[in-house]
């Protein structure tokens, strides 16, 4: 069975509370019966890789599932929904996680921040999760998309970012604004960032395409590479971006596009 896309809907963001075998939630899709379809491979070698001037942590695991195909099979299962709008996001098409995945690597992703950024102390909240495929070619990004981004000045939510594709794909790149010196965007200093960042707007050219080594503004510092079965782990207040190559082809089909698994996890204090 190929593929399903839902034309003309804008993807759902999925969520649950935790404990989430608790939660029936419509937009992640329900757990069938019978014996684990997903697994992690035991024992799991993470990397603490300190990122920029600021050190910030990035956690690496490479080698995260004992079958990643069945994973990509789900989401060949999937019905996606184009992502982006008018005003930006993601460059591409979403659709929800199975809840047995999620509900696998979280008490995982749990305990490696609680050591990985000092914070043993917190508590899950709650979590967005979704499948995503970049399809939108470099000429037709919106602005916003042409620069790094943060996905919330939070600083205790966190992303996992699960390559379900190969090194063709680029990967994701970590990056500061030189203007603010910013590397992570706490609320403290939101406004300075949206400022130098509108700035930048207006000057960016139409053909700046994806956000990489040369983009206006901005200075690259630390980079992935795009690898099968791949989990990155970072906080989401941490300006990013994924690497997409000029040429590389961007298809739909998720056997063949740039598929990646994506939870954003939020904790309390």
């Amino acid at each position: 069975m190929s593929y399903r896309r839902k034309p003309g809907l804008q993807c759902l963001r999925p969520s649950f509370s935790f404990p989430p075998r608790m939660i029936a939630n419509p937009h992640i899709l329900p757990r069938p019966a019978g014996a684990a379809r997903f697994e992690l491979r035991e024992p799991l070698s993470p990397r603490i890789v300190p990122i920029g001037r600021s050190g910030e942590p990035v956690i690496v695991i490479d080698g995260l599932m004992t079958d990643p195909s069945a994973l990509i099979e789900a989401g060949a299962q999937a019905a996606y929904a184009r992502a982006d709008g008018e005003r930006g996001g993601y460059p591409g098409l979403r659709a929800p996680l199975p809840a047995d995945y999620v509900e696998l690597l979280l008490p995982m992703a749990e305990r490696l921040i609680r050591k990985a950024f000092g914070l043993p102390h917190i508590r899950f909240a709650r979590s967005e999760s979704a499948f995503s495929i970049v399809t939108r070619s470099p000429e037709s990004l919106h602005p916003l998309q042409r620069l790094p981004h943060i996905d919330t000045s939070s600083p205790l939510r966190f992303a996992l970012l699960h390559f379900l594709c190969g090194p063709p794909f680029g990967g994701t790149a970590f990056f500061r604004q030189d203007e603010t010196g910013l590397e992570q965007v706490p609320p403290s200093h939101s406004a300075a960032y949206l400022a130098a960042r509108q700035a930048r707007l207006a000057k960016l050219p139409d053909d700046s395409g994806y956000p990489g080594h040369g983009t206006p503004g901005y200075t690259r510092t630390a980079a992935f590479a795009a690898r099968m079965d791949r989990l990155l782990i970072y906080r989401s207040f941490s300006l990013h971006s994924g690497i997409i190559p000029p040429g590389v082809p961007l298809p739909e089909d998720p056997r063949k596009g740039r598929l990646t698994a994506n939870i954003f996890a939020d904790y309390v204090n």
